[in-house]
């Protein structure tokens, strides 16, 4: 994909735009620091906050014997730092993985995973599970051991799916997510005055929290009219769920494709 953002930089598409990120406060730096480099106001509104599982149980129980699984499947970048971690504290290596084959969702979950010195075999082109599953459909699975380390509350089709396949699948906490003690009253007073311009939605997690610390209102009613982004269609289809209406899609669910969407937004709507 073309680096649109950086290739128009200089000319400050998000000038005088004032956008609001629900992206957790450790993951919302990267997305925040594009508006504002693009020259665009960053408010920052975490609706998520990650935490440790209750038990790493299931997860340490799942690495003492990581060298007998086929695959390990990661399907978000929060899943890795607590995954090498417990690998550390199970004392096992990379070594360990030497024989496991590698699937991965997103380009920042690939980077994160080569930057530890784990290869990836496998990456969809579209950034969810129903890309990965097209990516896998053509690969061997049967009695197959696949690892999924997750978020407390994932998604059931990766696993489900794998499991008529005919795969083994253990899905195992790494993390899990909550909703922050963050009081949303000057972000709604900035909505009622239309003083936003935009309101980004990184996944389906964000969204239906925004709503709860909002007042559980449908979400139209609490944007009044403003601009969404979606980063991808499933957090789109969650939008759609809580009330609200899509206004820009990314064609690629990553940060990058999120703000090359905005761009083209905010280029064809004047001030």
């Amino acid at each position: 994909m073309a680096n649109l953002a950086g290739e128009i930089s200089s000319e400050k598409p998000f000038a005088g735009r004032r956008i609001l990120v629900t992206r957790a406060r450790k993951q919302a730096g990267g997305l925040a620091q594009r508006i504002e480099a693009l020259g665009g106001e960053a408010i920052e509104f975490p609706t998520i906050e990650i935490e440790e599982p209750a038990s790493f149980a299931e997860l340490d129980r799942a690495l003492q014997q990581i060298a007998a699984y086929h695959w390990i499947m990661f399907t978000s970048v929060n899943s890795i730092e607590p995954f090498l971690e417990r690998l550390k504290i199970a004392k096992k290596s990379l070594a360990d993985l030497a024989k496991v084959q590698v699937a991965a969702i997103g380009s920042q979950t690939t980077r994160r995973l080569a930057a530890a010195g784990i290869a990836v075999a496998v990456v969809p082109n579209r950034f969810q599970a129903e890309g990965l599953l097209e990516s896998l459909s053509g690969v061997e699975l049967t009695d197959k051991r696949v690892l999924i380390p997750c978020a407390a509350k994932a998604r059931d089709l990766l696993p489900e799916t794998l499991r008529q396949w005919g795969a083994k699948v253990e899905v195992v906490e790494a993390y899990r997510t909550s909703v922050p003690a963050f009081d949303p009253r000057e972000v709604r007073q900035r909505l009622e005055r239309r003083d936003v311009d935009m309101v980004t939605f990184t996944s389906s997690s964000t969204v239906s929290n925004f709503v709860q610390l909002c007042g559980g209102n449908s979400l139209d009613s609490i944007v009044g009219g403003v601009a969404i982004a979606s980063i991808g269609p499933i957090t789109g289809e969650t939008i759609a769920e809580c009330g609200g209406a899509v206004t820009v899609l990314a064609r690629e669910s990553t940060i990058d494709g999120l703000v090359e969407a905005m761009i083209e937004y905010f280029s064809a709507v004047k001030l």
